[in-house]
């Protein structure tokens, strides 16, 4: 099953949980910043990818032009270890991590939740791969992806148990859109998605298609 069917699915079958009122909040949220262009103004192929350095879930400083060093770069952004699609994304991606590291790349993933979530996050779901706290979304917005949650949504995340202004060290509302990119050793981005559905993600083949395509 692509990891977009496991999605769908999950939506799916998530729906008649959401109370009709809280659906409403969420949907709306979801258009208007689909009408935002969000998706059209982030970086692109083509485009070089900013520098950063973020810290791992354990602490250890990892910087974009040291991996860089080393090979292809694939960096997603996501949302946080709260959010159930953002899991089955990055599961996704653990199933194809060996797929990727033959390919002399590197996957780093990126959200702005603190370290110390990322590493329960990380050992949960057994990631190999670093994944990077970016508070208060800098790095995200270097590349065109940050956005604030309407106070509405957020009011709603915090009557659901989502206590972002916690995990996001007093970050409540600044969240990235979810996106992929593949960067090539020359710090130039070479494949990218970014999609304002949060509940549809980069599939796995199509990130090994372009890692394929450097050479």
């Amino acid at each position: 099953m692509s990891v977009n069917a496991e999605l769908r699915a999950f939506f799916d079958s998530r729906q008649a949980q959401i109370p009709a009122d809280v659906r409403a909040v969420m949907q709306r949220a979801n258009r208007e910043l689909a009408a935002s262009g969000k998706a059209r103004s982030a970086l692109a192929e083509g485009v070089r990818a900013p520098s950063f350095t973020l810290p791992s879930a354990t602490g250890r400083s990892v910087a974009l032009d040291e991996l860089l060093a080393d090979g292809p770069v694939v960096l997603t952004f996501y949302r946080g270890a709260w959010c159930p699609y953002c899991n089955i994304a990055l599961r996704s991606l653990r199933q194809h991590h060996e797929a990727v590291t033959a390919r002399g790349a590197r996957l780093v993933a990126v959200s702005p939740q603190v370290p110390d979530e990322s590493l329960t996050f990380a050992e949960k779901n057994e990631l190999a791969f670093d994944v990077l706290s970016d508070i208060g979304c800098d790095t995200a917005e270097r590349y065109g992806l940050a956005f604030d949650l309407p106070e509405d949504l957020a009011a709603v995340y915090e009557r659901i148990g989502i206590d972002l202004h916690r995990v996001n060290a007093g970050h409540a509302r600044t969240l990235p859109v979810p996106a992929t990119y593949v960067i090539d050793r020359d710090g130039v981005i070479r494949w990218a998605f970014v999609d304002t559905d949060y509940t549809r993600r980069a599939e796995p083949a199509e990130i090994l298609a372009a890692l394929d395509g450097l050479s």
